[in-house]
């Protein structure tokens, strides 16, 4: 009788597996938890330690570290010695091992987790099982994934699995516990340390329709992390390009900024061409539209809230490429659903991962990632004008709004709202202009708007063309060797500002 050994933290169609292998003629292994959820189900099921002839032990801590599992799964069949070695010591093979690991990351994720808790999610036996039935796959076939439960029952029903699907099954294993133990280890480093070593594991998502261009083929790979794009789910419309998912990152990159408000970014390239608080998602939206209505034709518009069929009814007009939002109303994915091109893109509310990686030739740039500085202990103003409390509003605004514009980036914002973006100039000025011409080309009245500047003013000419168009009030980190003259251009101005100390620049 052919034999299965499972012990599944995530027992996901595992009670369907189990009696699927029953059925076939299989004697069912199991541990714990898993062995009594089975057992409870009406599928015969045999405890590891009638095996291995010792009960689980340490609360559960050792229970298949024993020779009586490992030498079942590591006995090669054609080996005469193996299996005699088996024999020898009463111990019988193990020939399919369906298991994944205890909840770490997940654990680790959820906030006020203790280190203790922590450590207590570190799997032991669970690898030790995967590695060895990896290592033998050429007898065991080893399922870490539930979402294979059926295939493999599939195969088995004609006649097994053959070679090529152990083996790809062998590598899903051990790309998973590479991802569970780079997990652990970045934990281990310390949270805000970059670790000496870092483990990233990507795991085949879906295939795109394209990458950067038609002629690119491209696909999206997602790390073991919970929340974020990993989690996205598409509602309708026609398949995601490479461009849209950037897109469609840097839109909760800037809707995120406003944590308690509801906002709306319109992105274009990466970078928004219109962004604006409300009071619902169809105030944002109107209000976002409104910053450069002729850049946010084929767009990508993220929410950080609940998208009504009302917001669903004010973007009609629009051709987007893409809406993403924590949720939809069913009316609103109805209307926005007739577009049949128009994908519609749900990702939970969740915390960005810790680190930012960027691409280059033979490695990889990382670093923390940056998140809005709601502290505003640091804030400090140099100009003989502090700002009204009216101007402090908007320049909070603005503050949170620049944080996802490409730099240079200026924003020029009035009432919670922006009304012109410079953004990825080679030189500060020119992206201050650039606000300007944006904001008057789509018809706004510049005089007494409030700009931000994410990253200082080397000289004073940012000032003098911000106050040429009438801003009130700036806000920008400081921190140039020309500071005093940049201050001295806002005094002879009237202009106020508010030097942050913190940058918010993105290449």
């Amino acid at each position: 009788m052919p034999r299965a050994l499972i012990s599944v933290s995530d027992k996901r169609g595992a009670i369907e597996f189990a009696a699927g292998l029953s059925s076939l003629g299989w004697e069912i292994l199991s541990t714990g938890g898993t062995a009594h959820v089975i057992a409870k189900n009406g599928v015969p099921v045999t405890p590891v330690e009638k095996i291995t002839g010792f009960p689980e032990m340490m609360d559960g801590r050792v229970k298949t570290l024993h020779p009586a599992v490992h030498g079942g799964l590591l006995a090669r069949r054609k080996v005469k010695g193996d299996m005699e070695a088996l024999s020898q010591h009463g111990f019988g093979p193990i020939d399919l091992v369906a298991v994944n690991l205890y909840p770490f990351r997940e654990t680790i994720a959820r906030p006020n987790t203790s280190f203790d808790d922590a450590i207590e999610q570190i799997d032991v036996g669970g690898p030790s099982m995967l590695r060895s039935a990896a290592k033998n796959h050429e007898s065991v076939t080893v399922v870490v994934d539930p979402t294979d439960y059926r295939r493999v029952l599939a195969a088995l029903r004609s006649g097994g699995p053959d070679a090529a699907m152990r083996r790809e099954l062998a590598a899903k294993a051990f790309t998973h516990s590479a991802a569970y133990d780079g997990a652990i280890a970045a934990y281990l480093a310390g949270a805000g340390e970059l670790p000496p070593t870092i483990v990233l594991v990507l795991e085949h998502r879906q295939a795109l329709r394209y990458g950067e261009n038609p002629h690119q083929r491209a696909a999206f790979y997602a790390t073991g992390e919970p929340g974020g794009l990993a989690s996205f789910t598409q509602l309708s419309g026609k398949e995601l390009s490479f461009n849209n998912l950037l897109d469609v990152d840097a839109a909760l990159t800037a809707v995120n900024a406003f944590s308690g408000e509801v906002a709306c970014a319109i992105i274009k390239h990466t970078t928004p061409c219109g962004i604006a608080i409300g009071r619902n998602a169809a105030e944002a939206y109107l209000r976002a539209a409104a910053t450069d209505p002729v850049s946010a034709f084929g767009s990508v518009v993220g929410f950080n809230t609940l998208v009504t069929a009302e917001a669903a009814e004010a973007m009609a007009g629009l051709f987007v490429e893409v809406v993403v939002a924590p949720r939809f109303q069913p009316e609103a994915a109805t209307l926005l659903g007739k577009k049949k091109n128009l994908r519609l893109v749900e990702v939970p509310s969740s915390d960005e991962a810790a680190l930012d990686f960027k691409r280059v030739r033979s490695g990889f740039l990382v670093q923390e990632r940056l998140r809005i500085d709601l502290d505003e202990s640091g804030w400090k103003v140099p100009t003989k004008r502090s700002p009204t409390d009216e101007e402090l509003v908007d320049l909070r605004f603005a503050w949170a709004a620049v944080l996802s514009v490409k730099s240079n980036a200026i924003v020029l914002a009035k009432g919670r709202r922006a009304i012109g973006i410079g953004a990825g100039q080679m030189s500060r000025v020119d992206s201050s202009m650039l606000a300007v011409h944006k904001a008057r080309a789509a018809g706004h009245d510049t005089k007494d708007s409030l700009l931000a500047s994410d990253a200082f003013f080397p000289f004073r000419d940012g000032v003098d063309a911000a106050a040429a168009a009438g801003v009130c009030a700036i806000i920008q980190p400081g921190g140039s060797v020309r500071d005093a003259e940049v201050v001295a251009a806002a005094d002879e101005h009237g202009i106020a500002m508010i030097m942050t100390g913190v940058r918010q620049f993105r290449h």
